[in-house]
């Protein structure tokens, strides 16, 4: 599915090719949370690097967070872009995986599938004021969880 985004003020647009363009995960690790997450998480699709077109890299800017942990101090591989200008949270592409990116779902103009079920990651760094509106047969999980975006897609009957 093409996927076609942008940031709120226009100066950024992008395409993307997706075979996990379903927005079933919502992440509500504090970096997704603080980054790109107005209700207290973020949710964040899959797609084909490769593929992705941009116009306006010059409003670009790339955060990477620092993470503090049981291995300690140290900063993220992981690139959040966003747009200078208006501030949008757009796209997550990190080195470690080079064939991926993910998109926001909040920065998607293309109509997405609507998710039959929502996961529900990093419920045990969310912010107290956050409700989790999980509904029956959600998955929660208070870390990581145990399915991939492309598991989660094929399990559901979705791949594109």
């Amino acid at each position: 599915m093409l996927l076609e985004g942008s940031c709120h003020c226009q100066a950024v647009r992008f395409s993307v090719e997706s075979h996990q363009p379903c927005p079933f995960m919502r992440c509500y690790c504090s970096i997704c949370r603080k980054t790109a997450g107005g209700g207290g998480y973020a949710i964040n699709l899959g797609a084909d690097y490769r593929t992705l077109k941009v116009t306006g890299r010059r409003h670009l800017g790339v955060y990477q967070a620092r993470i503090d942990d049981a291995r300690g101090r140290r900063t993220s591989t992981g690139q959040r872009h966003f747009c200078k200008r208006c501030g949008s949270a757009l796209w997550l592409y990190d080195p470690t995986w080079p064939e991926l990116v993910h998109p926001h779902a909040s920065a998607i103009d293309t109509p997405l599938p609507a998710p039959p079920q929502a996961v529900h990651a990093m419920l045990g760094s969310r912010a107290g004021w956050v409700e989790v509106a999980a509904h029956p047969g959600d998955d929660c999980f208070e870390d990581w969880p145990d399915v991939s975006l492309v598991a989660w897609h094929e399990r559901h009957g979705l791949r594109l």
